[in-house]
């Protein structure tokens, strides 16, 4: 079934787009994608794709596409195995998320962790906190993308009024250095504050001073431009 994938991948695929994904995907030496192939395949496609083999696709069958030098062919793999998620009972579950951390690996850039990590490790663990000291361990991994999944598998918690774990991770990387790391915590900072702004401000009257510019930036986005102008100066 995977070979009919990368054929149906292969088909949707063009030139012209693999090119401008390469370089928004910073696939050049040195860059965080450094070596990420594209085939430039167009994400409605790919999901109609997904939709129509994620049933019978076996984790074996995924583990290969998921393995891949090419970002479609992993792309696609996570929205299969988030779709499977969707679908399965306890026990299934447990054995995709466990499937899912064997193979952080080839979650290899900021696109793969935010279409999975919430969907998949945030909301099983939802269901068994007792298991959470997981991404708090990825949030102090030397890798950058275990640290991209810790905070934004806490988007779960927050759609469910639970800000605690994500008020906590983001402490943790408060001084990180990675851009991508500050972006994806002033993301989750500001969608905290979508659902109570109270308690986004009193995170941010503590740390707003020593934050990096981008994470804060992207925190008050949806802040009265007056409010904003106040956290940005100080």
């Amino acid at each position: 079934m995977f070979q009919a994938i990368k054929n149906e991948l292969a088909v949707c695929s063009s030139k012209e787009r693999a090119r401008a994904l390469s370089w928004f995907f910073k696939t050049g030496k040195g860059e965080y994608g450094e070596g990420d192939i594209f085939l430039g395949v167009k994400t409605p496609d790919s999901k109609k794709i997904a939709q129509k083999y994620y049933k019978d696709i076996s984790l074996k069958e995924i583990q290969i596409l998921l393995s891949s030098k090419i970002h479609e062919h992993r792309s696609i793999a996570l929205n299969m195995l988030k779709r499977k998620q969707e679908k399965a009972n306890a026990k299934d579950k447990e054995k995709i998320v466990k499937f899912y951390l064997r193979n952080t690996k080839y979650i290899n850039n900021w696109d793969l962790v935010d279409m999975s990590a919430h969907y998949i490790l945030g909301h099983w663990l939802i269901d068994n906190p007792q298991e959470k000291k997981i991404i708090y361990d990825f949030a102090k991994s030397e890798d950058l993308w275990e640290k991209r999944i810790s905070i934004i598998s806490t988007f779960a918690f927050i759609r469910e009024g639970q800000f605690d774990d994500c008020l906590k991770i983001s402490m943790i990387l408060l001084c990180d250095k990675h851009d991508l790391i500050h972006k994806a915590v002033g993301w989750m900072l500001r969608e905290v504050g979508k659902k109570d702004q109270k308690e986004e401000k009193k995170f941010l009257e503590k740390y707003h001073k020593i934050m990096p510019r981008t994470m804060l930036r992207y925190a008050i986005e949806k802040f009265p431009e007056k409010k904003r102008k106040f956290y940005m100066k100080k």
